[in-house]
């Protein structure tokens, strides 16, 4: 595997990534060959560590000890967190992942199928490994179903243009947040400072509540060009806040919903003029005052931790994940 670049982005703790590198490497080993082949593409897709960044940072701000078991907690997050994409693009039957051709359309439904289960069973292997500790087993298990609740309140929520914002909030809480959340209270906790757990763990989620509306108003102003992640959820059915959004104000629901009543059939034109709308409304700023409101709910939480260099890079991180590409 090859992140060096995103380790070199975090200078205080590129060592303890090299590790989570290596333990993810050794993790994923398989002797089926198509697996093999299909979980280090996977691997070697440009993740950003973000996630086991966060626990790692965790135990440092809270100073605690980045523990070999630290390091095996922070490689099975980002496995969990890869199979995860594995089973998203394979059910949104999505070509790309990262900027390269996802595992999906590369090596067929069946194996990215078969590689993402290897990777769920992978976790809980470094899992067990790990802690025999019941609690933070139980944790473990929460999370995964939070993240398959968030995906299944998505999914039942498809196409229905008066969805309100708390349901869309609850999902983003299971499908993006738990696992932000998860990383920081884990972090917290095995690097030795259980009094920081629950701090952390509000810190995490709001960061994630934050990451996924950027996330949502990157679709609709990162390019000129159409966002082909956005174009994919719309014609799927699946709308995000600033879409969500428009549609609370009368004028633009009237320009909305026809088009989106044409479901399955809307065109890229359609999909171009729902841009439109959205540009020309108050939908970004709303959407952008909400991810605001959040990031600073979690350097709220970074505020009663000690002052210390991992603060310091949370504090940092916090505030980039709100204004990239802004």
């Amino acid at each position: 595997m090859n992140n060096t670049k995103q380790h070199r982005k975090y200078p205080l703790i590129a060592k303890e990534l090299d590790l989570v590198n290596n333990c993810i490497d050794k993790t994923i080993q398989t002797k089926h060959t198509a697996l093999q082949s299909a979980l280090i593409t996977m691997a070697n897709n440009g993740g950003k560590y973000l996630r086991p960044s966060l626990l790692i940072l965790s135990a440092k701000a809270t100073k605690g000890e980045v523990t070999d078991k630290v390091i095996k907690l922070a490689s099975a997050i980002e496995v969990l967190h890869m199979a995860t994409l594995i089973h998203d693009d394979i059910i949104d039957d999505s070509n790309k992942r990262r900027g390269e051709i996802s595992i999906q359309s590369k090596f067929g439904k069946d194996t990215a199928v078969y590689a993402g289960d290897l990777l769920f069973t992978n976790f809980f292997d470094l899992m067990l490994q790990t802690t025999d500790e019941h609690e933070y087993l139980v944790e473990n298990a929460k999370t995964m179903r939070a993240v398959l609740n968030g995906e299944l309140g998505q999914m039942k929520e498809r196409f229905n243009i008066h969805q309100s914002l708390n349901d869309y909030i609850e999902d983003v809480k299971g499908k993006t947040a738990a696992l932000f959340r998860l990383a920081a209270k884990e972090g917290a906790y095995f690097g030795g400072q259980t009094q920081y757990a629950q701090t952390m763990a509000d810190f995490g989620e709001n960061l994630g509540i934050a990451f996924q509306i950027i996330d949502d108003i990157l679709d609709y102003t990162g390019s000129k060009k159409l966002n082909k992640p956005m174009l994919e959820d719309l014609t799927t059915g699946v709308y995000s806040l600033p879409l969500l959004l428009a549609l609370k104000n009368e004028n633009c629901y009237q320009k909305l919903a026809p088009i989106l009543n044409k479901k399955y059939q809307m065109s890229k034109k359609d999909i171009e003029q729902i841009q439109e709308i959205i540009l020309n409304s108050s939908a970004i700023q709303q959407s952008r005052q909400l991810a605001l409101q959040y990031s600073q709910n979690a350097l709220n939480s970074l505020e009663q931790l000690p002052k210390n260099p991992a603060t310091k890079l949370l504090t940092k991180i916090t505030k980039e994940l709100l204004n990239r590409n802004m």
